[in-house]
């Protein structure tokens, strides 16, 4: 006879066995069955690409553990809170729930949005102080590099010594005297006693332009802007235009009682200053020795310089003044009086319209820049030494000067801030001569020492380089004549 449990079942169940047992033992079978489908094994794809979190470097976004806000509340799994943390963000971030000190760790979960996650952090790791990168380097925390300006350039360098040297016999230490000028078609004229010569830069050939006789001597030169004419100052007063390619006399044209000093062309009209006080002006095209006279000085005019759009003139003497005429007036338009010696160095910037530099001699020693505008000075700077000659560069904004006593030097200067760039020396006497190369990059000075010196001062105007030192030049030394 069957059993009750075996009726109703419809099985044979042993003994010790109930229904209850067995229908546990079903379901949980058919719960493994359901847990193997819904779980491939590794080997099966799924549409699921969870990344190795660990080869991310994830550090380096400052995903770092906060400081609660709320306690973690007492019987929280922290073991579960651990292995989670190391699925999602690898081992470097499976740090314990709870810390150590306090009984309290972060409460922000990682499955929670964080305002860090995208927030990039250097990694100091990868950061070496030699790199031209570092942090430590640069002076930025950040290690980003900052939209400031570029490191100031290193001060260019400026050969001391000068490439060519040239012997000068019978060059006058005269400091009222302007014998030396550089023509555009690069041929260089010197007065020498009573003779003037030409040297071509190009192939170092010498030319006598001219001889005075015994009884004249050369006191100023100065080629047209063009470079194919060149008037020439006497003792006597008078002053002659030659033609520089055939050395033959166009002009000669009186007006002076003694020695015609200095000389200045603008694009029509000479204009000569003399010992006499007087500044004429000269139109070779008019048959006359002059169209005007500009009276205003109280003793010798040594320095006279027209502006670079032909507007202005302005003239040095020995009286100190610095005067500024215009081509309207025979009247100083401007007087400065503020050296206090003779003003023989003079020139104009060809940078700024307007802007004036001049410079006094042994009792003065100051350079003095000029607004002609308004006659305001605009900066005086004491230079210890007598300037005798001033050159603006016309490739970079910067000016020559050329010394005397006591010190024979010649200094470059940058403007405005008027820092010294370089200073030369070489010269035995003081430096009264100065005239740069067309190119805009040598300057040639003479002296009493009877030398003429090349020296490479400027940058060329297209490429700021700086200018290479050819001091094996002056090794060999060549006469002029």
């Amino acid at each position: 006879m069957a059993s009750p449990q075996s009726t109703k079942t419809g099985l044979n169940l042993p003994a010790g066995m109930n229904q209850t047992s067995l229908r546990l033992e079903t379901f949980s079978s058919s719960f493994r069955g359901i847990s193997s489908l819904s779980s491939p094994s590794k080997s099966t794809c799924s549409d699921r690409f969870i990344p190795c979190r660990s080869s991310s470097r994830l550090h380096a976004f400052d995903l770092q553990d906060k400081e609660p806000t709320t306690p973690v509340k007492e019987g929280g799994n922290e073991a579960y809170c651990r292995l989670l943390k190391s699925e999602l963000f690898g081992s470097d971030f499976a740090s314990p729930c709870l810390s150590p000190a306090g009984g309290h760790g972060s409460a922000s979960s990682p499955m929670s949005p964080s305002t860090n996650m995208l927030r990039f952090k250097t990694d100091r790791s990868n950061s070496s102080p030699n790199s031209p990168f570092s942090p430590s380097i640069l002076g930025n925390d950040n290690g980003l590099s900052s939209d400031s300006s570029p490191p100031p350039r290193p001060p260019r360098k400026v050969p001391k010594t000068p490439h060519k040297v040239l012997d000068a016999p019978s060059l006058q230490d005269d400091f009222y005297l302007n014998v030396v000028d550089w023509s555009s078609q690069n041929v260089l004229a010197v007065g020498l006693g009573t003779c003037v010569y030409l040297w071509t830069a190009s192939n170092s050939k010498v030319t006598k332009l001219c001889d005075l006789g015994p009884n004249d001597s050369v006191c100023s030169v100065q080629w047209t802007r063009e470079g194919s004419y060149i008037s020439v100052g006497t003792s006597h007063g008078q002053v002659q235009v030659w033609d520089g390619t055939q050395c033959k006399r166009v002009r000669t044209m009186g007006g002076h009682q003694t020695r015609t000093g200095v000389l200045a062309w603008n694009s029509r009209i000479l204009s000569s200053g003399s010992r006499d006080k007087n500044i004429l002006q000269h139109d070779i095209r008019v048959q006359g020795d002059y169209v005007s006279k500009l009276v205003g000085h109280k003793s010798e005019v040594c320095g006279l310089k027209w502006s670079h759009d032909d507007r202005e003139l302005a003239s040095g003497g020995n009286d100190n003044q610095l005067l500024v005429w215009n081509n309207h007036s025979q009247q100083p338009v401007l007087k400065l009086t503020e050296h206090t010696a003779a003003v023989k160095a003079i020139t104009w910037s060809p940078h700024q319209s307007s802007l004036l530099a001049s410079g006094g001699g042994t009792a003065d020693r100051c350079i003095r820049f000029w607004n002609t505008t308004n006659g305001h000075q605009l900066n005086s700077i004491d230079t210890g030494s007598q300037v005798c000659n001033l050159a603006w560069s016309k490739n970079v904004n910067e000016i020559v000067s050329t010394h005397g006593y006591s010190q024979n030097q010649i200094m470059l200067w940058k403007y405005p801030s008027m820092t010294k760039v370089a200073t030369l020396t070489g010269h035995s006497m003081r430096v009264l001569y100065l005239a740069t190369s067309p190119d805009g990059q040598t300057i040639v000075t003479g002296a009493g020492d009877e030398t003429l010196r090349f020296w490479n001062v400027f940058p060329s105007a297209k490429m700021q380089t700086p200018v290479k030192d050819t001091g094996l030049w002056s090794l060999g030394r060549t006469q002029i004549r």
